[in-house]
């Protein structure tokens, strides 16, 4: 294909082009934001004085940068920010599962790491755009750089902040991922859309460990997804009866939204569930030794917490399970085989299932 340089397409038409290319891609959706993040940086210093990044400390970090995309990636014009639905099917209408003997991974962790499937995307977008305009500044970014994505999206019309703090989609929903193609175009910008939450607050209300500390700000130290995925030490005793059995990330908050109703299914086979994660028994996935955790999370977003973390999730989550002599009797052979902090969890463990069988 010929390439017709930039100046010479109406850039409206240009903007309607990309968008469709993107669709083609199998994003759900496509929006074109300003690269201007400023209103977003009160509200972060205050969330950061609350203490509520627990210790992800890299939220303080780059704060000029996140509020001015062109700090970050000079030449900025425009951003183009992409959505992907990652929903293999469609859960039923405000209800939470209660499976207490299932291994509950969140959905968008049970396939491929949406990091890679989002950046591979974001970058044969980029390479469409370069043959129909000839060369720009671009580069793609999916959650691995210090920018205010969600405020981006949001400020452009992906969506709305709902009261627990993701993003929501009136057509869609809020179960999918967010990518962003940082652009040295001239492109027309998308508007705002408005918000919708109104008095419900049933995320509020379902979180198990009262993490949504009022509605739009959610304090990550009792946050499930923080602590099975992020954290890496002894968790809280009080916190460990309500996180149940999720050993990576939580969907409850999105799983109760009525929103959710129209929640859209992925046309994309990166994200079918791997190694029958959407159906692993607690002790099943016990089994697993550092090998087995090795090789069947490749590439996959589990990597990310580690192996002793996985298996202090676990134990946490046999814990909570009803009582079992195998659950006991499986959580003892395993006391020589990890490290001090998973081991306090298996000793907690092991107390709660002798406390259900009294």
């Amino acid at each position: 294909m010929q390439n017709i340089p930039v100046n010479q397409l109406d850039p409206v038409q240009l903007k309607a082009w990309i968008k469709a290319q993107a669709l083609a891609l199998g994003f759900a959706d496509c929006v074109i934001a300003r690269p201007d993040a400023q209103a977003e940086l009160p509200r972060l210093e205050a969330y950061l004085a609350q203490g509520y990044q627990a210790d992800m400390h890299f939220l303080g970090e780059n704060l000029e940068k996140r509020a001015n995309p062109a700090l970050l990636v000079p030449g900025t014009k425009s951003i183009i920010c992409v959505r992907m639905n990652y929903l293999v099917d469609r859960p039923a209408p405000r209800h939470v599962p209660d499976a207490p003997n299932s291994a509950i991974i969140a959905r968008y962790a049970r396939g491929r790491d949406y990091h890679k499937v989002m950046r591979g995307r974001l970058k044969t977008l980029a390479s469409l755009i370069r043959d129909k305009v000839g060369d720009f500044e671009s580069r793609p970014f999916a959650d691995s750089a210090p920018i205010f994505e969600k405020s981006l999206a949001e400020s452009a019309g992906m969506g709305w902040t709902g009261k627990h703090t993701l993003l929501i989609h009136k057509k869609s929903g809020s179960f999918f991922v967010l990518g962003e193609l940082f652009s040295s175009l001239e492109l027309p910008f998308d508007e705002p859309a408005t918000a919708h939450c109104g008095s419900c607050s049933a995320c509020i209300d379902i979180c198990p460990t009262k993490a949504i500390v009022e509605p739009y700000v959610l304090d990550a130290g009792k946050c499930i997804a923080y602590l099975t995925i992020e954290y890496k030490g002894i968790i809280p005793e009080d916190l460990r009866r309500p996180i149940g059995n999720r050993v990576f990330g939580c969907d409850d908050c999105q799983l109760i939204c009525p929103w959710n109703s129209f929640a859209q299914l992925t046309p994309l086979d990166d994200f079918a569930p791997r190694h029958g994660l959407d159906r692993m028994s607690l002790l099943e996935l016990w089994q697993w030794d550092e090998a087995t955790f090795l090789a069947c999370t490749e590439g996959s977003p589990l990597r990310r917490t580690g192996y002793q973390s996985f298996k202090r999730n676990i134990a946490i989550g046999l814990g909570n399970a009803p009582y079992s002599a195998d659950i006991i009797a499986q959580l003892q052979q395993a006391k020589t085989l990890h490290d001090e902090v998973v081991n306090v969890h298996i000793d907690w463990a092991i107390q709660e299932q002798l406390t259900k069988s009294a």
